[in-house]
């Protein structure tokens, strides 16, 4: 975006995201692409291996048949076996009728002696192959090998006899004398190049064969995809009309296909958030009936009690209407949760944690016939929400109360240690299962059967306020033996932003 489109107001464009028709299209054109190239390649070299398999095996029946010769052959010229390496030579040479692109050469005494005439490979027009064939005419037994020039590429079978002491024709390490007369050596080569390229110019075919496909599919795939979407575009159309204001309006269900499936599931949905929507209001209405009514009562005699002790009495009142403006504000942050989280959530302060913990356990005691204990008391302080912080810690002993049974023990404790504070409250309840670990700190959830009465709010404003001190809530348990919920935040941390339910912030 320019500086000229920024001064006059201009919105930024926004790259547009390919649609699911066009990303079903690409994968299925990607996919056949793949498949075309994987088997093609796959093909060639096959058909590669077997041009190469035939080539020795010609070249190894020749040389089978030129050992055969050597061995119980007549010379044609004496009528007698042969003698001469150089005849035998040329007497193969006489019966051999190269194939296409095959090529033959009589080498005696390391020259080239015989060639075949109209030959369709003519090996001794290459005399970079000529000088790599040296080593092997004069060599002691035959061998098959690969052989490339500027040319071409070779595969060679170099076949050499030579005469024994006793006159007999002699091929091979083992049979061979130390010393000899002559040496004479058939050599017959194919063009390895040319013999593949015949078969080449079918994948060539093929690739255009493919390419035509692989075009088809694509204006198929198009066609075809926009019609199966059609009904998703008319389902994500009207969805989008249905918003939090207007939960009525519902998907018409056409058909009896998966989409219509997908309409009438979606339609569902619909109909749980909607009931959600409703019991939530009435739930946020009936909580914040349920919590003032008791406490506008309690306040107001508290403020007309006439107590025999004045001092317990001032000292009673003032801790009563500490706990009932701290309800108050409870009432108040629960519409808050139920709407939008404000700025202010917390307010924090430099505090003696330990005598926070001192405060709470007498709050706590007062709560219910338990056998109250505290395990630790922290020494030193922290920045933190002196109110917020007790409504938590408070919030889990009521808890644990409301799960134990008159006697059972509830602990309390705090801990600072390596720059984080720690709170927690323990009791001998029924425990939390493993399965509910997490679920019990969302809105509306509650563990067990719900057989206990609670809104199902109070863990979630415990998870929302140790969040908002850069920390987080967790409960260890074990079914039958009770539960430990432990609030772990850092001890100083700078003030935070405003605590998001949908993305909680994360403790540094």
């Amino acid at each position: 975006m320019s500086e000229a489109d920024v001064k006059q107001g201009r919105r930024p464009r926004l790259m547009r995201r390919p649609t699911v028709r066009t990303a079903i299209l690409a994968a299925v054109i990607a996919l056949t692409g793949l498949a075309l190239i994987v088997s093609g390649w796959v093909a060639a070299q096959l058909q590669s291996l077997r041009v190469d398999a035939r080539i020795d095996d010609d070249l190894a029946a020749s040389a089978e048949e030129f050992r055969v010769l050597a061995t119980v052959g007549i010379d044609p010229e004496t009528g007698e076996p042969f003698t001469s390496p150089e005849d035998l030579v040329r007497t193969a040479m006489e019966r051999i009728i190269p194939s296409r692109n095959e090529g033959v050469l009589g080498v005696v005494g390391g020259e080239i002696r015989y060639t075949s005439r109209g030959a369709p490979l003519p090996l001794e027009d290459d005399p970079d192959l000529i000088a790599q064939l040296e080593p092997y005419v004069t060599a002691e037994e035959a061998q098959f090998v690969t052989i490339t020039t500027d040319v071409t590429t070779y595969r060679v079978a170099i076949v050499p006899v030579r005469t024994a002491p006793d006159g007999s024709l002699a091929e091979g390490p083992d049979d061979a004398a130390p010393a000899f007369d002559s040496v004479a050596s058939l050599v017959m080569a194919y063009d390895v190049d040319a013999e593949r390229a015949e078969f080449n110019e079918v994948f060539v075919i093929y690739a255009w064969v493919g390419a035509a496909a692989l075009l088809v599919v694509a204006v198929v795939g198009w066609v075809v995809s926009g019609r199966l979407l059609r009904p998703v575009r008319v389902l994500a159309d009207t969805a989008r009309r249905i918003g939090r204001e207007d939960l009525a309006e519902r998907i018409p269900v056409t058909g009896s296909d998966d989409l219509a499936n997908m309409t009438s599931s979606v339609n569902e949905m619909l109909d749980r958030i909607e009931i959600a929507f409703d019991s939530q209001s009435r739930l946020v209405g009936d909580v914040s009936h349920e919590l003032r009514t008791p406490l506008t009562i309690v306040r107001g005699h508290l403020e007309l009690m006439d107590a025999d002790d004045p001092a317990d009495a001032r000292e009673v009142r003032a801790l009563v209407l500490d706990e009932v403006a701290r309800m108050n504000r409870v009432v108040s942050d629960l519409s808050t949760l139920a709407a939008v989280e404000r700025p202010d959530f917390v307010r924090r302060d430099e505090l003696d944690l330990g005598t926070l913990t001192d405060d709470v356990f007498d709050k706590a005691v007062a709560l219910g016939h338990r056998e109250w204990e505290l395990d630790e008391r922290a020494t030193g302080s922290a920045d933190i929400d002196r109110e917020r912080l007790t409504q938590a810690w408070l919030q889990l002993v009521a808890n644990a109360v409301k799960f134990t049974q008159p006697g059972t023990r509830i602990s309390l404790g705090s801990a600072i240690s390596a720059g984080r504070a720690r709170i927690w409250v323990t009791d001998a309840g029924p425990g939390v299962p493993e399965a509910d670990h997490e679920r019990i700190f969302e809105r509306f959830e509650r563990a067990g059967q719900n057989t206990v009465p609670g809104s199902g709010l109070g863990l979630t404003i415990v998870r929302a306020i140790a969040q908002a001190h850069g920390g987080d809530v967790a409960v260890s348990s074990t079914l039958g033996e009770g539960a430990t919920f432990t609030v772990d935040f850092p001890a100083h941390l700078p003030p935070t932003h405003p605590v998001d339910q949908d993305h909680p912030q994360e403790a540094p």
